[in-house]
């Protein structure tokens, strides 16, 4: 059974059809056999026998236009709709089981109480949601959609076997570079925009990084710098000419975060994987100390992240690279969506505003398939 993955850069109007039309991707124990590989990377937050970290290696690379995918001829369009309707086929999963404010106050109380004790400066807490797609579309089509909605944002559609069909818009580079230069970002604290904010960054561009009307708390400053500083000290430990550009605000949908940018230089480029390994998970996704928090989340977080707050990307030691977070994602099976959002939690965090934050993110993808949704 084949395998792709399409997926459009932030500000681009090609998308990038890459495709696995023998066997399986491969399925690799640990983020640092990535080192040496190149292809199309399926990361989930935690790697285990049912969550796999997957290499597609693909025979299939096109580039065309997200309109033109929906009528692309050939073997190839007609295979990228099959798979797409069979692998996003209904199916029970482990975390259909949660899902309610309720689940998410008891998570939110065991995870709290672990900061205010010491164990964490700081811990991610992610939850999910199950929604119905009221537009019926296909994932073929939600993919276009997401294109149209969030053109700031990196749009991707992935279906294997063993990941399922997976689509999101996420705002956040874990690492990019073109075999010389190199880059990753620092993203974190999150606000919604209303009223005359909805005008920030409009119409969208690359360069603007405009603070108008744009005014951040203590406690979203204070998370961002957490993230900030660990990216500092871990380039430190396999880079070179660091360079940090901010923070500044970004946009993401109806969201703008605190972000600064990190470029930098790599003496040994086939060892990417390492690199990864050193990097990810960031505390945007995970929490401080890394392997303390990342271990407590696995092990008491209701609902099993899967591949939310992965990465996923084309990976190239002497090409291009793209990898981002997945976050703003929701796997697919027929019209049954699972959404998953999560967020920082810092000592003085409340449990109805963090609940908020994480509505505000499902947003992004919840629009792509309600009818009634803004957007």
């Amino acid at each position: 059974m084949a395998a792709f993955a399409i997926y459009r850069l932030p500000y681009q109007q090609e998308c990038r059809l890459l495709m696995q039309t023998e066997g399986q991707p491969a399925e690799l124990p640990s983020l640092s056999a990535l080192s040496g590989k190149e292809g199309f990377v399926m990361a989930p937050f935690t790697i285990d026998q049912r969550h796999p970290l997957l290499l597609f290696s693909p025979d299939v690379d096109e580039c065309l236009s997200p309109d033109d995918l929906l009528t692309a001829a050939g073997d190839a369009g007609e295979l990228v709709a099959k798979m797409s309707q069979v692998l996003s086929s209904p199916q029970q999963e482990e975390n259909e089981r949660y899902g309610t404010k309720g689940h998410y106050a008891i998570d939110f109380a065991n995870f709290h109480s672990q900061i205010l004790e010491g164990e964490f400066s700081k811990v991610v807490l992610a939850r999910c949601c199950h929604e119905k797609n009221t537009r019926h579309e296909t994932p073929l089509q939600l993919f276009v959609r997401a294109c149209r909605e969030y053109p700031r944002l990196y749009v991707a559609l992935v279906c294997a076997y063993r990941c399922g069909t997976w689509l999101m818009a996420t705002p956040e580079v874990l690492l990019e570079g073109d075999g010389h230069q190199w880059s990753t970002m620092s993203l974190a604290g999150t606000m919604s925009l209303t009223d005359s904010q909805l005008n920030f960054d409009e119409p969208p561009s690359p360069e603007r990084h405009d603070d108008t009307e744009i005014g951040w708390n203590i406690k979203n400053i204070q998370e961002q710098r957490f993230v900030s500083t660990y990216i500092t000290e871990r380039l430190e430990q396999v880079a070179t000419g660091i360079e940090e550009h901010g923070p500044y605000t970004m946009r993401a949908g109806r969201l703008v975060h605190l972000r600064s940018d990190f470029l930098f230089t790599l003496p040994d480029t086939g060892r990417l994987g390492e690199l990864l390994n050193v990097l990810y998970p960031t505390p945007a996704v995970c929490g401080l100390p890394k392997d303390a928090a990342r271990d407590f989340i696995r092990r008491n977080e209701l609902a099993p992240r899967q591949y939310y707050s992965g990465f996923a990307g084309l990976l190239q030691p002497t090409g291009e690279t793209h990898l981002y977070v997945s976050l703003r994602c929701m796997r697919l099976r027929g019209d049954d969506c699972t959404l998953f959002a999560g967020g920082g939690l810092l000592a003085d965090s409340e449990m109805s505003t963090e609940w908020d934050e994480t509505e505000a993110k499902m947003e992004t993808m919840r629009v792509l398939i309600k009818k009634d949704a803004q957007g």
